[in-house]
């Protein structure tokens, strides 16, 4: 799967399509923020997302076509972080997969960390899911914790670690 599949850094060409997978529907629905974004608020928020070293902004591919986005955030020197990520919204059956399984071991093996954090709205089943599939562990849901248009929502919180991840061996073939 690696050798058709590669991941790298978000580029300001990108931002266009990105923009476009992150304002659909099915994408923008699980979102925290859920207006859809001018071109102007995302420039803004790449200028300065793309210039914190606490973040890595990332782009998966699979025969030269981008599948995804995946974010790595609050990077700290202990080795944890939270990502975010979303295939895009045509995205081929599997892509999802292998989206997480090039930024995990992008995660656990360049980014050397010992832990990602993910969390998923409550509602989003099929990221509970994907979570699940890819070896997270539930650490925890809180319950009404994050306001979105107006109507609360619960949390499921997810980790995995490092040496979890080098065990599933399965999903990084």
């Amino acid at each position: 799967m690696s050798d058709a599949c590669l991941i790298r850094k978000v580029t300001e060409q990108d931002l266009p399509v990105l923009l476009a997978w992150r304002n659909h529907a099915d994408i923008r629905r699980y979102m925290y923020t859920q207006h859809e974004i001018s071109l102007d608020e995302h420039r803004t928020w790449f200028a300065e997302a793309s210039q914190d070293p606490s973040r890595s902004l990332l782009i998966v591919e699979e025969a030269a076509q981008a599948i995804g986005y995946v974010q790595f955030s609050n990077i700290e020197a202990g080795g944890i972080a939270d990502w975010g990520f979303y295939a895009r919204p045509d995205a081929p059956k599997g892509a999802g997969r292998k989206l997480g399984t090039m930024a995990l071991s992008h995660a656990f093996g360049l980014l050397k960390l010992h832990k990602v954090c993910g969390k998923a709205i409550a509602s989003n089943h099929a990221s509970i899911a994907f979570h699940q599939r890819l070896g997270f562990q539930l650490e925890g849901v809180l319950r009404d914790q994050q306001r979105i248009e107006g109507a609360y929502h619960s949390l499921h919180f997810f980790g995995l670690l490092s040496a979890e991840w080098q065990t599933k061996g399965d999903l990084q073939e």
